[in-house]
């Protein structure tokens, strides 16, 4: 049976807010829907939600869900990765539409740097990503996908979500069942773990699916229902 991703890695949304503008943003929605920010495409720091790290329990975080890493102003990356080395328990997943204009260097060993890709023409994030970042992990995700990426260059990189176009949109594109078995088979060619997200159900069916986590992210998970288990005694 096929999970949601948001049970395996939560949100922290440090940052709202991006210039990116897709018309396709859950992002820009919620925050117009909840009123969070007055405008979505200048960027607002809460930087008070790092304490929720402060934590024993360890997590999967991914902490560009309502902003992109291209946005984020030096100081507040520097607060990040300064928690994120404090607390090792954790992974931290950071993703970006626009990798051209990052110049990360980190040595962290719990942080995950990432680029989403739309179609083929975007390909080129993954060699900026790779360029721009240098860290220890590299991730990809197809989401939503408009059309077939093709043969796609995954060297270096570390694991790949695949999804499809989800909320209120008049016109929806979905993600062609092959699109998502092609990337699949290229990742697992080069021992790439693939996570499908469960949007995709519908799509491919239940006895397609293939949901796979890296070993990092999974050892936290693990890690997470022995500190539960030693809670309830």
């Amino acid at each position: 049976m096929s999970v949601c991703i948001k049970n395996l890695i939560k949100n922290l949304n440090l940052v709202v807010g991006c210039p990116v503008g897709c018309d396709y943003c859950y992002a820009r929605n919620n925050c117009r829907r909840f009123h969070i920010t007055d405008d979505f495409s200048v960027p607002e720091y809460y930087g008070q939600k790092l304490r929720l790290l402060d934590r024993e329990k360890p997590g999967n975080w991914l902490l560009t869900g309502m902003s992109d890493l291209c946005a984020w102003k030096q100081e507040w990356l520097g607060a990040t990765f300064e928690k994120l080395r404090e607390q090792p328990q954790h992974q931290a997943i950071f993703l970006s539409k626009r990798p051209d204009l990052l110049n990360i260097h980190t040595d962290l060993e719990n942080a995950w740097f990432g680029v989403t890709v739309t179609r083929r023409s975007e390909l080129w994030r993954l060699d900026a990503l790779r360029k721009n970042v240098r860290a220890k992990y590299y991730h990809v995700t197809f989401e939503p996908l408009f059309d077939d990426p093709g043969e796609v260059d995954l060297t270096g990189i570390d694991w790949i979500v695949v999804g499809t176009m989800t909320g209120p949109m008049k016109k929806k594109v979905h993600t062609a069942p092959e699109w998502a078995y092609s990337l699949t088979e290229q990742a697992h060619r080069k021992n790439i773990p693939v996570f499908m997200k469960e949007d995709l159900v519908p799509i491919i069916g239940e006895e397609h699916m293939v949901q796979e986590l890296p070993e990092a992210m999974n050892e936290v998970l693990e890690e997470e229902k022995a500190w539960n288990s030693r809670r309830s005694k």
